[in-house]
């Protein structure tokens, strides 16, 4: 299978007054179409900077990414922002939903940034799919923490994106909650065949990827298969 996401010689520094702090230091990762990879790591480890830096998000300080084939680096804001609006799928610890809009209109919003039609019966169908059938017309505040996930899970897969990043997505649910949306998750992510990054300080999560890269203090000190995957159920 072709790369979908490589990464070289990456390194991420800010300034903080007088003194320049290294977030990530010589990161050298390659990921291919359809792998399912949790990245690890202790708080402060360079996790979710990670993710952004991959996702196109921001630029690193020195290194250089393709996304998709894509080198992001000369892209302009404008481009990264059509490519991830294009390719890319995300799901938050804290779901990023629109508080005015129903959860029909946050997943079908994706799709109607982008002018294509049939946003509202693919939104329908994947509201079903992770058993919201009766819950499309409620405002993210009627909606449990579980349904709103949910709700994310469905928004993050409207656009049948080629690459998915979550960012810690069971970090504010109850075990039970946490495990069905992780079943959701894994099986859209077959459904679609997406590529599948997931930032997690869960081991059993990570246990349920394919591949576990751990950080530590800015740098990769494990990048390991693994034997069981997506047994989420």
């Amino acid at each position: 299978m072709s790369p979908i996401l490589e990464v070289e010689n990456l390194i991420m520094s800010y300034q903080s007054g007088s003194k320049t702090l290294t977030v990530l230091q010589d990161i050298n990762i390659v990921i291919h179409e359809g792998e399912t990879v949790a990245i690890t790591g202790p708080s402060g480890s360079g996790k979710t900077t990670l993710m952004g830096l991959c996702a196109a998000l921001d630029n690193p300080t020195s290194g250089d990414i393709k996304l998709l084939g894509n080198a992001v680096k000369p892209l302009s804001e404008d481009q990264r922002a059509q490519l991830r609006n294009k390719f890319i799928g995300f799901i938050f610890q804290n779901f990023q939903l629109l508080p005015s809009l129903t959860a029909l209109e946050n997943v079908m919003l994706p799709l109607e940034l982008q002018g294509i039609k049939g946003a509202e019966e693919d939104a329908k169908k994947l509201l079903e799919r992770v058993g919201l059938k009766d819950r499309m017309t409620h405002y993210p505040t009627q909606l449990s923490g579980g349904e709103q996930q949910r709700v994310a899970l469905a928004r993050a897969f409207i656009n049948k994106p080629k690459i998915l990043f979550a960012d810690e997505p069971t970090g504010n649910l109850d075990g039970d909650t946490g495990a069905t949306v992780e079943s959701l998750m894994f099986d859209l992510n077959k459904d679609f065949g997406t590529t599948l990054i997931i930032v997690t300080h869960n081991p059993e999560l990570a246990a349920k990827t394919g591949r576990t890269i751990q950080l530590k203090s800015g740098h990769v000190v494990a990048d390991v298969k693994n034997i069981v995957q997506n047994t989420a159920n």
